[in-house]
């Protein structure tokens, strides 16, 4: 599946630990930065870490018997790519908010998906659908 890619900027309250969570942990490689600011690859789309004091999770949903904390964002990964990345968190000993696992498991829309936290609080949800027709299917 060809995705367009996006552009986001998120509030982080340190560029340090964003360096070494998102270039280290995640291993997305780093473009353009500032003292207060820093421009990552992640997995072809431009996620910018903004200085900012504000950063974290405010609410969540339930979806699926699980808890989402809202907001979040992240990338649809291949389903290779998506395990190869809960392996790498995993050995990281990053602690998920939603462990790996599949939602919606034999209906439309089945989907590998887990959830975690930057240093800042900021939430992230890295899924992988069994079928990339049906991302956007109802």
């Amino acid at each position: 599946m060809n995705h367009p890619r996006f552009h986001l900027a998120i509030p982080v309250h340190d560029i340090a630990a964003a360096v070494a969570f998102y270039g280290d942990v995640l291993g997305c490689s780093q473009g353009r930065s500032a003292e207060t600011w820093v421009d990552w690859n992640m997995f072809g789309h431009q996620v910018v870490t903004h200085l900012h004091e504000g950063a974290g999770v405010d609410v969540s949903n339930p979806v699926d018997g699980h808890d989402v904390p809202v907001p979040h964002f992240g990338v649809i990964l291949d389903p290779p790519t998506f395990h190869a990345l809960a392996q790498q968190l995993r050995e990281a000993s990053i602690n998920f908010v939603i462990e790996p696992y599949v939602r919606f498991e034999g209906e439309v829309g089945e989907q590998w998906t887990m959830f975690f936290l930057d240093p800042s609080g900021n939430a992230l949800e890295f899924k992988a659908f069994a079928h990339d027709d049906q991302v956007f299917q109802k």
